[in-house]
């Protein structure tokens, strides 16, 4: 059976860990050719090590996404490499909670920028190899080829979390961007949907006392759940239990490949049936 994404191009921003290196090495193992970002290098460069040792084809981009030159610098990493670019997945973020009150500009525009403004310039960055590239191809074959754009939401951006106002907002803000963009290039051949997780097992969900924090471009940020909210969370979820990186990568995957060509504008909640 010939692989999902032969012959593609991905950007996956967020890369180095967790949800976004899943979906970088399933994407790798489905022939696709993967830009791999992440403030840090180091987990980069890892997961470019892994997928280059497993015979796929990877490319580090590093740096901060909210920064203002960051949109052109991923993109321009694709097409130097690679000559072309298909998919698009706005994954990188994280979580720096307060409740609103104790909520400082600061935290609201930090997670703003990163979560909606990010998604909004590299989506932006890559219209001359989404748009142009799809009128060159219509002019020539009378077709062009499907590409894509998933953007990562969250339940909290469907319905709202306590002590969340700034990601709650932003992961709303990034669902009415993904159905915008589902009708501003639809005439393109490009399909644009969003995932919307719930628990996922990944650093932001481990146990708060473990202290792992996340560097935010200009501080570090501590991450993490109380363990009796943590343990609450996950009585909630009809499964039972948390979510792998790898079970959420499938449903990127589902909306990157030909099987959702005919898809678009779409929130797909992946939640181990928990809905809001």
């Amino acid at each position: 059976m010939e692989k999902l994404l032969k012959g593609k191009v991905a950007i996956i921003t967020g890369s180095g860990r967790g949800i976004g290196r899943a979906t970088a090495e399933l994407f790798a193992a489905e022939g696709a050719k993967v830009v791999i970002s992440d403030i840090d290098p180091t987990p980069a460069e890892e997961t470019v090590a892994a997928i280059t040792s497993a015979g796929g084809e990877a490319v580090a981009c590093c740096g901060d996404v909210s920064a203002p030159d960051f949109a052109a610098k991923i993109v321009q990493t694709a097409v130097d490499h690679w000559g072309a670019l298909h998919i698009l997945v706005n994954n990188a973020g994280f979580t720096w909670d307060s409740m609103i009150h104790k909520m400082s500009d600061e935290q609201w525009d930090k997670i703003l920028d990163v979560h909606l403004k990010a998604p909004f310039r590299i989506i932006r960055a890559a219209q001359p190899y989404f748009c142009d590239a799809a009128k060159k191809e219509m002019e020539e074959t009378g077709r062009a080829t499907a590409r894509k754009i998933v953007n990562i939401s969250s339940v909290a951006g469907v319905g709202g979390n306590l002590g969340q106002a700034n990601y709650s907002s932003a992961k709303a803000g990034i669902i009415g961007l993904t159905k915008t963009m589902s009708k501003e290039w639809a005439r393109y051949n490009v399909q644009s949907n969003c995932v919307a997780y719930g628990f996922i097992d990944t650093r932001l969900t481990q146990d708060k006392e473990k202290g792992i924090a996340v560097d935010t471009g200009t501080e570090k940020v501590a991450v993490g759940i109380p363990v009796k909210q943590r343990d609450l969370f996950i009585r909630m979820i009809p499964m039972g239990r948390s979510g792998t990186p790898e079970e959420a990568a499938g449903t990127i995957l589902f909306f990157a490949s030909p099987l959702s060509d005919y898809v678009s504008g779409q929130v797909l909640i992946c939640g181990g049936g928990f809905s809001m």
